[in-house]
């Protein structure tokens, strides 16, 4: 993710979404602006988080980018967890464990696919919530859609070298799609229970604490064996900033003011931000074929989106 990344196609919107933020009254931005910028934050650190695989590996580097951003957001935000009731609790537990997995086999993904590849595969996961919920025969339509675009990815695209897409990658890419579903359904329950960015800040500590004992070998390694570990760890809390703490943030601003619907349809436009970030930064070359899935799939996603209900 990227990422609570957020960036649900399908995310039910909590009743304060009306009400506006105190940075909107001081900054006057608009909400749209917010939400694409929050995009390519988010799409920018999956790509600045690639070169850190190497010295630290996946687990490593996804460990420390969920601790550093832990770190930040439980220092601003100082959430008062006593009061609360064992349901939102484990909501907020619960949303912890299923970002986690989302961040970790998303960053499993783009450490074998290219970034357009798999954040469009990634993308289902939103839009599986919004078809099931969907009530009209119209919507089979855009399920079908969908899956074109994903077959011509995974079935035709290749690596853009004339070899198939890693299978090890894919399937890190639909899990990250399946977390992301979860992280749907969860984000609301957990955005209603708590206020502020409190609900973000326990479930990315919990998050942290649910890939340490599969990244603090690898992060230790790697900072060890490091010739400016104070170098790197900064580096780390920098993607952090990027992704989860700066486009989480905005996106949940934007939330709580744009209609649901109008969020949903500039979310649509991810999979083609990631596409774009990793042509620029990481000098992805797509084929015509995987370009042609990827706009299935966004064309799909606008479509569910504005012939379904709220």
């Amino acid at each position: 993710m990227s990422t609570v990344s957020s960036r649900e196609t399908a995310v039910p919107v909590s009743p304060g979404r009306s009400s506006v933020h105190p940075l909107r009254r001081r900054l006057g931005v608009p909400a749209p602006v917010l939400c694409i910028t929050a995009m390519f934050a988010v799409q920018l650190g999956i790509a600045l988080s690639q070169p850190l695989f190497g010295p630290l590996g996946v687990g490593g580097a996804t460990f420390l980018r969920l601790a550093a951003a832990a770190v930040i957001l439980l220092a601003l935000t100082r959430p008062r967890l006593r009061g609360r009731s064992r349901r939102d609790l484990a909501s907020a537990g619960l949303l912890g464990v299923v970002s986690a997995g989302m961040t970790l086999c998303f960053a499993g993904a783009v450490d074998r696919l290219p970034m357009g590849t798999a954040a469009t595969i990634e993308f289902l996961g939103p839009l599986a919530v919004a078809l099931a919920f969907a009530r009209r025969a119209s919507h089979l339509v855009w399920a079908l859609l969908a899956g074109g675009g994903v077959a011509l990815l995974t079935l035709f695209g290749g690596d853009g070298g004339g070899g198939g897409l890693d299978p090890v990658g894919l399937g890190f890419a639909f899990a990250a799609a399946a977390c992301y579903a979860g992280y749907i359904l969860l984000t609301d329950k957990v955005g209603a229970a708590f206020k502020g960015f409190e609900g973000l800040a326990v479930s990315i500590g919990v998050g942290a604490l649910v890939t340490l004992p599969l990244g603090i070998g690898p992060a230790w390694h790697g900072l060890s064996g490091a010739g400016s570990p104070w170098l790197l760890l900064l580096t780390v809390t920098g993607v952090a900033l990027l992704l989860p703490v700066i486009p989480y943030a905005l996106e949940m601003s934007a939330l709580r003011r744009l209609p649901q619907r109008v969020f949903s349809v500039l979310v649509s436009l991810e999979p083609a931000v990631s596409a774009l970030v990793g042509l620029v930064v990481l000098q992805q070359v797509l084929g015509v074929v995987q370009l042609a899935g990827i706009a299935c799939v966004v064309a799909a996603s606008v479509g569910a989106t504005l012939t379904g209900r709220h």
